[in-house]
């Protein structure tokens, strides 16, 4: 057992110093994108361009695209951020929800039947809609929801964005991610450029005035850096920049930590920061730019190793609009007076996002009794995360180097494209290049989507599926027939 705890701490050390320290910019060395340009009023900058809050439908898409217990975050955001809208105005016929609702009355949720998105918060799981959950939390399912078109739909309840000309829409996505796509707990993942060609279509279609799109995930400033165009009506802000991760908050460890009896994370820390806000707040008042700016702060914590950089991105003028446009406003914060110093504190630590599932294991093995069943799970558990993820980036690493050289393949795999450009050229390419790599060496699963910029610099070189299906056999001589499995868990791409 000494020798197992000794072993744990070393990945324990390892997993945390390289991912964080991978993950941040060297102080005052901060990223500046396209994106973040000072354009705060939208084409012409007249009073008549202001959006008025007095005319149409507001509507809203909530997803979360993770399960798992060790996720509990991810639905506990989505099920705040139903409440928050409720509370704003917004009708269940106008919100649709995802998420794959195996948390509430999961055998390790401490309070049966709630969910809590912070350590004193109220359950924010009563009422919820189950519009799409399960295996129908899919790619296909969200995005008819957001065409509005039911025939595409398989399973669910039909709930789709039925808005007209007139209308607002908001939609809020929670979970993991890497350069360019974003998890769901059924495969596919959903990929950038196919995202953003769904939201053209809903714009082409005429059947919205504005859309705000709030993006939770690890690097998922890629998802729309360099391919969202600004005359869509569309403005989103997202977690963090296209190169970092986020951060999971109100974790085992953190103070503010959660109640004893949790063994995880109960939000994230760029979406517990906008919700909190919009908890306090008259949202009358407030700008979607003001709580840009608060969020922005409270996310990146003063810019020490517990942090991202919030970004935005599209048309840039929408965020001179009023929150309550696309949240509505609890009635309750009328009097509260907006200043730009009134948002919650952040923590004194937070958890990379990728590294939650390790602090979930970890917490169960600590506290499970001695020679007990559950410590032996817990145990397992840690090992076969540790495993597996030392498989993935082998194999990457293993498959640079056998496609450009020793010297050169880490090179290549790691390079960044120039701010402005999407993460590849080809995205056919890229989907390619996942699944010839999953057919040899396993499913990439949540950590492993960490390597899609090396996938996309394999395109981005030209290497022809081929040569990709060569080397991933050399690096991979057997498929995994565990948990991540790509015969069991299925294909990303």
């Amino acid at each position: 057992m000494i020798r197992f705890l000794t072993a744990i701490h070393f990945f324990w050390f390892l997993s945390l110093s390289g991912l964080v320290a991978g993950s941040r910019d060297v102080p005052g060395d901060h990223l500046r994108l396209p994106s973040e340009a000072s354009k705060f009023f939208r084409r012409g900058g007249g009073a008549d361009d202001q959006v008025d809050d007095n005319e149409g439908t507001r509507w809203a898409v909530l997803i979360a695209g993770s399960n798992g217990y060790w996720n509990y975050r991810h639905q506990s955001d989505v099920c705040h951020a139903y409440q928050l809208l409720r509370k704003g105005g917004l009708k269940d016929e106008n919100i649709i929800v995802f998420m794959y609702d195996d948390i509430a009355f999961n055998e390790e949720n401490p309070r049966p039947g709630v969910i809590i998105n912070s350590p004193h918060g109220d359950d924010v799981y009563k009422g919820v809609p189950k519009d799409y959950t399960g295996e129908d939390v899919t790619v296909e399912n969200f995005y008819a929801a957001i065409l509005g078109n039911r025939s595409a739909l398989t399973g669910g309840s039909g709930k789709v964005l039925d808005s007209g000309p007139n209308d607002h829409i908001f939609i809020y996505y929670t979970d993991h991610g890497g350069p360019g796509v974003l998890g769901m707990p059924t495969g596919p993942y959903i990929y950038a450029n196919d995202l953003i060609e769904v939201l053209k279509k809903k714009h082409a279609s005429g059947t919205y005035k504005s859309l705000v799109f709030y993006l939770e995930a690890c690097e998922s400033g890629s998802i729309f850096e360099g391919l969202l165009p600004e005359n869509l009506n569309i403005y989103a802000t997202t977690a963090s920049n296209a190169e970092e991760s986020s951060w999971g908050t109100y974790c085992p460890g953190e103070n503010p930590s959660p109640p004893p009896e949790f063994e995880t994370c109960l939000g994230d820390l760029y979406s517990v920061a906008w919700m909190e806000d919009s908890d306090i707040h008259n949202l009358r008042t407030e700008t979607l730019h003001q709580q840009y700016e608060l969020v922005k702060r409270r996310t990146s914590n003063d810019n020490n190793v517990y942090g991202s950089h919030v970004m935005q991105y599209g048309d840039i003028g929408l965020s001179k609009s009023n929150l309550f446009v696309y949240l509505g406003t609890n009635p309750e914060n009328d009097n509260f007076t907006f200043v730009d110093d009134n948002s919650l504190r952040p923590p004194t630590k937070a958890v990379n996002q990728r590294d939650a599932d390790i602090v979930h294991f970890w917490d169960k093995f600590r506290k499970a009794p001695e020679g007990s069943q559950r410590k032996v799970d817990a145990q397992k558990e840690v090992v076969e995360v540790m495993s597996h993820r030392m498989h993935i980036d082998n194999s990457v690493k293993l498959i640079g180097k056998l496609l450009f050289g020793i010297e050169k393949g880490p090179y290549v795999l790691n390079t960044v494209r120039p701010a402005g450009l999407p993460l590849v050229e080809d995205w056919d390419c890229l989907k390619t290049v996942v699944r010839t790599f999953e057919t040899h060496c396993g499913s990439l699963s949540q950590y492993g989507m960490k390597h899609m910029r090396s996938f996309a610099n394999i395109c981005n070189a030209g290497i022809r599926k081929e040569q990709m299906a060569e080397a991933s056999a050399q690096a991979c001589t057997s498929v995994p027939y565990g948990r991540w499995s790509s015969l069991r868990k299925g294909f990303s791409a």
